[in-house]
């Protein structure tokens, strides 16, 4: 079994169409453990009952953005060791800042490629294969 079917995912993300795409990028890469929510509170609903290895979030939601998400998610100690990574059309700057001062594992700039999310994760597993 690849370190890939091993770990759990959590897409975040209001747009069906960018679900559907990390979903398909994921399952490209060997993901078997998917699980997708549409906003940041239906995230962390889902990271409180059932944690996740990996959280791969959207920056700009309603309800709760990304960084709210990033910042429930590491100060709740079942949630805490949850590699994050979060998702943005914006190369902001000052929101990667933010991001890695609440914890954030990676930061993957939309549109991104396969191989792009790949490095994201790896770069934070280690090797997928």
């Amino acid at each position: 079994m690849s370190l890939a079917e091993k770990i759990k995912v959590l897409i975040v993300d209001d747009q069906v169409t960018s679900r559907l795409l990390l979903s398909d990028a994921l399952t490209q890469l060997g993901f078997k453990q998917i699980t997708a929510a549409g906003d940041g509170e239906q995230g962390m609903k889902i990271m409180a009952e059932q944690p996740h290895h990996l959280v791969i979030s959207d920056f700009n939601m309603p309800k709760m953005d990304g960084l709210g998400l990033l910042q429930a998610v590491r100060t709740n100690p079942t949630t805490k060791k949850a590699a994050f990574i979060i998702l943005t059309a914006q190369g902001d700057r000052a929101l990667v800042q933010k991001a890695a001062q609440l914890g954030a594992n990676n930061v993957l700039a939309k549109p991104f490629t396969i191989e792009k999310m790949k490095a994201a994760i790896e770069a934070v597993f280690g090797a997928l294969k």
